[in-house]
């Protein structure tokens, strides 16, 4: 492996980065797609809000479980090969869904879904970030965003697909993978940088946490706020009496505000620093998560409550990314990718198993007032904050 090929540019080619944000797009599709469409399934089948939050955690836990692992093989294999590792678990898991009604069957799937997921998203996150150059990061990593946010957005439409058939929304999804696959084979491979020999790998998680614990908060929210709103959000809507139609395309509405302003906040938080954006992002998202119960099953105010939210956190892990790579040397940036990753899935294993046991045994609008709080308390907690920044190599 020459030096080269660790860090083969500055700026990513152009193809590369298209192809990965591609990935990016068609594995927001499928998370989107699969949340709400299995909880759905589930709903209709009699299976009750708990054990369908527990079972929507279950992807989550795969997330959770791979982020242990994930950095060394991309360390040794580099970052094509994990990501086409990803692409292939996830489309056969998807094919696998309509083959059977099994709960169990599903969580094991889900688990799976999970591992792929996971490792085509560390792999291509890592790869932009650590070739973007520092005046355009948050550019960079908005596009990432952007991507993410697209694929999810349109993803709860392969809800309207259910009526062609049971199978169709996963046989849609797969082939959107398999294109994407053939794509990523035609770039060629690249490994991150490593830390120098004789650096313990606990140091470098030490002081990821120690430099940047505020950066590495968004992460645990974004995860439980995605999760909570593409797992949960469809009972509540169905328990207010809000049809899968409109359910799908407020979700999309939801994704469709992230879609808006993920790059004007990459490029404002490139100009007047990321702490100040995700204060006030944090602070606008709780104050608009609190609202909605209010909101009622009024169809056109949810619309706009749904847009302005995803407007502001949606772009929450990517400005987290984005800030942890303006204080943490390159070298350090994988782990602190992992320890992102890992706070992503704990607040995705969370979001939907709160969210369940809330509506069952605490209130239907359990879920909005819950996300609130916890925005609300991130945005104080960046009162408190004062970055330490290390030299960044490059």
């Amino acid at each position: 492996m020459s030096s080269a090929s660790l860090s083969s540019a500055q700026h990513p080619s152009s193809y590369r980065l298209l192809v990965l944000l591609l990935v990016v797009v068609v594995a927001g599709m499928s998370q989107g797609m699969l949340l709400p469409l299995l909880s759905i399934m589930l709903e209709d089948a009699g299976v009750s809000s708990d054990l369908n939050g527990i079972n929507s955690a279950a992807m989550y836990i795969g997330i959770f479980c791979t982020m242990f692992f994930i950095e060394k093989p991309v360390l040794r294999f580099g970052y094509k090969k994990v990501i086409v590792a990803g692409i292939t678990l996830v489309t056969l898991s998807t094919l696998l869904f309509p083959l059977t009604h099994s709960l169990a069957a599903w969580f094991v799937l889900r688990l799976i879904v999970g591992v792929g997921d996971s490792a085509l998203h560390y792999a291509s996150q890592l790869w932009i970030v650590s070739t973007a150059p520092a005046d355009r990061r948050g550019r960079y990593i908005s596009l990432y965003g952007m991507s993410y946010g697209l694929g999810f957005s349109i993803g709860p439409l392969g809800i309207n697909l259910m009526p062609l058939g049971r199978a169709v929304p996963f046989l849609v999804s797969s082939v959107f993978f398999i294109t994407v696959l053939l794509l990523v084979l035609r770039t060629a491979n690249e490994w991150p940088e490593r830390a120098a020999r004789g650096a313990k790998t606990e140091n470098r998680f030490l002081t990821t946490y120690r430099v940047a614990w505020f950066v590495l908060i968004p992460g645990f929210l974004y995860g439980l706020m995605e999760s909570s709103m593409n797992s949960n959000f469809p009972l509540y809507g169905m328990r207010i009496d809000i049809s899968q139609h409109w359910i799908s395309l407020l979700l999309l509405s939801f994704g469709i505000g992230s879609l808006i302003l993920q790059l004007p906040l990459g490029i404002w938080s490139d100009r007047v620093g990321r702490k100040p954006i995700l204060i006030a992002c944090g602070m606008i998202g709780a104050v608009v998560f609190l609202a909605i119960p209010a909101a009622g099953n009024e169809i056109a105010l949810l619309f706009v409550l749904f847009a302005l939210a995803g407007g502001v956190v949606g772009s929450f892990y990517s400005l987290g990314l984005a800030y942890a790579a303006d204080l943490l040397p390159k070298s350090i940036l994988p782990a602190a990718n992992v320890i992102a990753s890992i706070h992503f899935s704990i607040g995705s294993i969370l979001g939907p198993t709160i969210g369940g046991f809330g509506i069952r045994y605490v209130s239907t609008h359990s879920i909005f007032l819950f996300l609130g709080t916890a925005f609300l308390a991130f945005a104080l907690l960046g009162f408190l904050f004062r970055p330490k920044r290390l030299p960044v190599e490059g």
